[in-house]
């Protein structure tokens, strides 16, 4: 058939004008039917060829026949090449639409994130005495689910209880979803157990649901309960979904079960085997993990990261980056992994170097990225590295949300600025329980006592929740402003009011708090109610209660304490060199003398001290008695030109043991 192509053109490049404009033509194309049209809506190979078919359409008058717009619709919502404004526009002009027609709309604007559209449509289709089918509602659900539109899914639930598709497997599964989305867990177990028959996709759904509502244990006891109940056979997404739950709950006796059911029984995909992997790699297992990534015939850019990022999460930098070095791809995701795992295990002058080569290679970061790096500088105290990556943030016009925000905060409280860092939280729109926490535990730790107990107080008026961690930068502002009955107050609250526990970290800063106060009684009482889970969590309790002895040089609970932390057979050189101290405020010789060779004997050695100094954007470590530093002959000559004049010393007469 032959195409008269600057006609199309010209018909194609208006917004599909009215049959009427067409009359003016002259016929200088083949004369089209109906059987010849949807021959080439079938055969369609992209946007542009569709829209002169469509053309050719309307000229011969089939712009409303039901099967050619069927065809087109079709083509619109599904083609990769397709524009769905394109199809919204078809649609606008359809005289008489078919349940078929809205249903590919509502799909295709569900699939592509435009959720409200997609119940919009919806509306429509019941305004135009359409009845939903079983098509219809999974697609409603998808979109209600992501909206979070509770009260709107239980409607539309209610709607399809009364047209008598509730049992529709297609419908339930959706619904499963939908409530897990909402994290209405006994709601969608309801449906899975009332459900008159179960496929595949219905065992699948709950196990995701579970592992989204992070329920690991519930969603294996459903895998083994599908294995037991059912003839039916986990498929890939069974497995992936099951070994996500195993990961989380470091299961590695079921992970290997699955390892050997997939071995056995299902192909073994990158999917799969990236699956197997993480579980592998989060389980400490890398080696297994190293010899599936090997037996992944396509890796592709996640096979790469899993692990990169395994390596790195373990320690081995070295194997990680090799690896990362050899990445056929790499990815904004990768480059973070690698970021992430300098970072973690404090090599941050490569974390940055690495930053660097990023922007040269012209990989635009993301703000997990930044974030990572402003954790760095918040460990080393990194001041004018994290200003800028500040600056290179805002330069870069990476949003300050709430995650961005609440690592500046962090960075510019543990640096000392926190001016800065309190700047930074009064301009976030918005605050949640992390944003409030980050402020009070920097107050706290930067002894803005009173400021900290404020913005506590207005964290509360606001209506955030705390957590465990707030509660840490409150009870140690208690602690560093002596603040014993309110201390007391808040550490009762944690359970009385909002359900936290308290954890070894509370018990620490309340003992710390007591300790300081003088209040060694009721600090050692305390320890003693602490719920029994092991001897070893008492080790730091018992030693801050040393600490307070030797403060307030009560000898014989200092011996007591130390009796304690016998038993409990610590080896930490603080708790033996805090009971020497205490003993040496008496002036008991002899028992220091017993402290000391039996801390030799141990092979108890005492830590050394550790001071860390910012030059040039490079952070400089130092330990007593370590001369290893590369610039250690300069630091010494310069020491002996300051210490002549102000000591009046000669060179010769000038001793130093360390840095």
């Amino acid at each position: 058939m032959q195409y008269n192509f600057r006609l199309l053109q010209l018909i194609s490049h208006q917004c599909l004008p009215k049959a009427s404009k067409f009359s003016t033509f002259t016929n200088h194309t083949a004369t089209l039917n109906k059987k010849s049209c949807i021959f080439l809506l079938k055969n369609c190979k992209s946007i542009t060829h569709l829209k002169q078919i469509h053309a050719q359409i309307f000229r011969v008058g089939l712009h409303q026949d039901i099967h050619a717009l069927n065809k087109l619709m079709v083509f619109c919502t599904h083609s990769s090449d397709g524009k769905l404004s394109y199809a919204e526009t078809i649609f606008e002009y359809v005289q008489d639409r078919c349940l078929f027609i809205y249903n590919l709309m509502i799909k295709a604007f569900a699939k592509k994130g435009c959720h409200r559209k997609a119940l919009s449509l919806f509306g429509k289709l019941r305004e135009d005495g359409l009845w939903p089918d079983n098509f219809t509602y999974p697609f409603v659900f998808k979109a209600i689910g992501f909206l979070g539109e509770v009260f709107e899914g239980e409607k539309i639930h209610g709607f399809v209880i009364k047209t008598g598709i509730e049992f529709d497997n297609f419908v339930c599964n959706s619904l499963i979803d939908m409530y897990a989305q909402f994290g209405l867990i006994d709601i969608m177990k309801k449906v899975f157990d009332e459900m008159l028959q179960r496929d595949v996709i219905s065992w699948n759904v709950l196990i995701s649901g579970y592992v989204k509502c992070r329920r690991f244990e519930d969603a294996i006891n459903v895998f083994h309960r599908m294995r037991q109940e059912s003839d039916l056979m986990p498929d890939e997404a069974t497995v992936v979904s099951t070994l996500s739950a195993c990961t989380a709950l470091k299961n590695l006796e079921l992970g290997k079960e699955i390892h050997q059911y997939v071995r056995e029984r299902i192909e073994f995909t990158s999917i799969v085997g990236n699956a197997l992997m993480d579980m592998y790699c989060k389980c400490g297992c890398l080696s297994m993990a190293r010899l599936i990534f090997e037996q992944i015939p396509s890796k592709n850019v996640i096979c790469w990261t899993t692990m990169v990022c395994g390596y790195a999460n373990c320690g081995d930098l070295e194997e990680a980056r090799e690896l990362f070095e050899r990445s056929p791809v790499r990815d904004v995701v990768i480059w973070t992994s690698m970021i992430n795992g300098y970072v973690q295990f404090n090599r941050f002058d490569e974390a940055v170097a690495l930053f660097r080569e990023m922007q040269m290679r012209r990989v635009k970061p993301d703000k997990f990225i930044v974030v990572s790096l402003l954790t760095g500088c918040a460990q080393t105290g990194a001041l004018e590295q994290g200003k800028w990556i500040h600056g290179f943030i805002d330069e870069n016009r990476i949003p300050v949300d709430l995650i961005v925000g609440t690592a500046l905060i962090d960075m510019y409280a543990k640096c000392g600025c926190i001016e800065k860092a309190l700047e930074i939280f009064y301009g976030l729109r918005e605050k949640d329980t992390a944003s409030w926490t980050s402020i009070i535990c920097g107050l706290a730790m930067n002894g803005k006592t009173v400021k900290a107990l404020e913005l506590f107080s207005e964290m509360k008026q606001a209506g955030a929740k705390p957590d465990d961690i707030t509660f840490i930068g409150v009870l140690s502002a208690c602690s560093h402003g002596g603040l014993v009955k309110e201390g007391r107050e808040f550490f009762k609250s944690m359970t009385a009011m909002y359900n936290i526990k308290p954890k070894l970290e509370h018990y620490g800063c309340l003992i710390d708090l007591l300790g300081r106060a003088g209040l060694l009684d009721e600090a050692e009482e305390s320890i003693k109610k602490i719920p029994n889970e092991g001897h070893a969590i008492l080790v730091p309790l018992y030693g801050s209660l040393l600490s307070a002895c030797r403060l307030y040089k009560n000898v014989d609970m200092g011996k007591r304490v130390a009796m304690q932390l016998v038993k409990i057979g610590s080896s930490d050189s603080s708790v033996h060199t805090l009971l020497a101290n205490i003993y040496a405020s008496a002036e008991k010789w002899e028992d220091v003398t017993k402290v000391r060779r039996k801390m030799k004997d141990l092979g108890v050695k005492k830590l050394p001290g550790c001071s860390s100094i910012e030059v040039d954007s490079i952070i400089h470590e130092f330990f007593a008695g370590d001369p290893s530093h590369p610039d250690l002959g300069e630091i010494y000559f310069m020491l002996d030109r300051l210490a002549k004049p102000l000591f009046g010393l000669e060179k010769n007469e000038i001793e130093i043991e360390g840095c």
